[in-house]
């Protein structure tokens, strides 16, 4: 009878949050496709004019006043505010911030600014199921589920990615404790809200990649040596986004004074470089994926202007610019080597991904959503490879830490990105305690011979 009772309640369980996720996938699905559609329609009316990205300064300072008079959490990049209030608030958004994030990133992003179109999704998304949360008084632990619903669905919806996008809002919150009681819900968030999306008339980016089902090894030892280099790519573009914010912190100005100067920089930026490193990049992207070479500078100068841009108080995401990153270190880095383009460039994508986010298991399920079952292996691979060799950092500073991502590494466990502080451990156990071991001991043997040459050394008169 006992069994019986708790299978029930199981079912009952199932249904209902198959339900209320549904009904957040249609909501959050209907209001990303308009949010898709409006960023669309004024991109391309602004960007046909030359030298259009002129009115950013403009654009940049409007943006500030707009959202520190209306809504001032919708400031930054949306996805870290929503992991922010997940967090710290069981999930508590005001509805407010679902049309100012929308608007705001639209005006941002069509006079130039180089932003994302996830972070907008993902947080209107989420303020959006928290107000129905609220309407229907759930309580704390349930408001939190519903908004994890609202956070794979707007991922899913923006990229077309619905198992990926229902895998990355669950992955996204804590490093290392995947939440598998919200993975059913946001899994039926993330396939409504794709198919909401789709069937509104929003078509999504997919390039099935001519590949062997056979496994290549020497194939695979170049995704894993890739793995590495994308995880620097990922430590580069957290490292300068930081920087850029810690930067415009330190300068003594009304934040929308410094909007304005970051609009100018950004004008003078695109003038002696190139305007390909403004707004979405989404040509750029294209152009990787289909085998175009990319340069070093396209390494380089995105993640300088994206840090620019939402350090300044500009509004949108994060992840369009880590795609243009990940492409761009994808195809020089087969450049390197003689490889296949197109394939790496498609691998940088979800790599990059995964070690700037600390989402590898999405990271790779997305690579399978867009480039095909073949790239599994090799993507895989190189993803956590990646994860793992970005360290203890992320691109949201409000993620959770659970782990370590190696044994010879201390981590303040339960600490957020931001804050977190760790140190090598003093370990002989392994081969990582014997390689420190060994050097520690070869240090230990280099400094008597370096102290009896400083003895030796002739003194210089003076």
């Amino acid at each position: 009878m006992r069994k019986l009772t708790e299978q029930t309640i199981l079912i009952f369980s199932v249904a209902k949050w198959v339900f209320l996720a549904a009904i957040v996938g249609l909501i959050v699905g209907s209001a990303t496709t308009m949010f898709l559609k409006a960023l669309e329609t004024a991109m391309v009316y602004v960007q046909q004019f030359p030298h259009y990205y002129f009115i950013l300064p403009v654009a940049l300072a409007f943006t500030v006043i707009f959202i520190q008079k209306v809504a001032p959490k919708a400031s930054g990049h949306g996805t870290e505010r929503v992991i922010e209030a997940v967090h710290e608030d069981s999930g508590h958004i005001s509805a407010a911030i679902a049309p100012v994030k929308m608007l705001a990133s639209i005006i941002t992003v069509a006079a130039g600014g180089s932003a994302g179109r996830e972070g907008p999704a993902a947080q209107a998304g989420a303020a959006l199921a928290s107000t129905l949360a609220r309407w229907a008084r759930f309580d704390p632990a349930d408001q939190r589920k519903l908004v994890i619903c609202g956070i794979s669905a707007g991922f899913a919806a923006v990229f077309g990615t619905p198992v990926a996008g229902a895998i990355f809002g669950v992955e996204v919150l804590v490093v290392g404790g995947l939440l598998y009681d919200v993975l059913l819900p946001s899994l039926v968030a993330g396939i409504v809200a794709y198919g909401t999306a789709s069937g509104f008339g929003i078509h999504y980016f997919r390039h099935a990649l001519s590949l062997s089902p056979t496994i290549d090894f020497q194939l695979l030892a170049y995704a894993a040596l890739a793995g590495v280099f994308f995880g620097v790519c990922a430590m580069w573009i957290i490292e300068v986004l930081q920087t850029g914010q810690s930067l415009v912190k330190r300068i003594k100005a009304k934040a929308v004074y410094k909007a304005f100067g970051a609009g100018l920089l950004l004008i003078i930026l695109a003038l002696a470089f190139s305007p390909k490193y403004l707004s979405l990049g989404l040509d750029t992207i294209d152009a990787n994926l289909a085998g175009t070479p990319a340069s070093l500078a396209d390494l380089v100068l995105k993640p300088v202007f994206t840090a620019i841009t939402l350090s300044s108080g500009g509004s949108g995401g994060v992840l369009s610019p880590i795609f243009f990153l990940g492409t761009s270190a994808g195809s020089l880095f087969a450049q390197l080597f003689h490889l296949s383009l197109p394939m790496f460039a498609a691998i940088g994508l979800v790599a990059v991904l995964a070690g700037a986010s600390n989402t590898p298991i999405s990271a790779s399920i997305m690579a399978i959503e867009l480039f095909g079952p073949e790239i599994a292996t090799y993507a895989t691979t190189a993803c956590v490879i990646s994860f793992l060799v970005s360290g203890h950092r992320s691109i949201y500073p409000s993620q959770v830490f659970e782990m370590s991502k190696s044994t010879s590494i201390d981590v303040e466990k339960g600490h957020v990105a931001g804050q977190l502080h760790s140190r090598a451990k003093n370990r002989y156990i392994g081969m990582g305690g014997a390689f420190q071991g060994f050097m520690q001991t070869m240090e230990g043997q280099k400094k008597p011979l370096a102290e009896k040459r400083k003895k030796d050394k002739p003194r210089v008169a003076h």
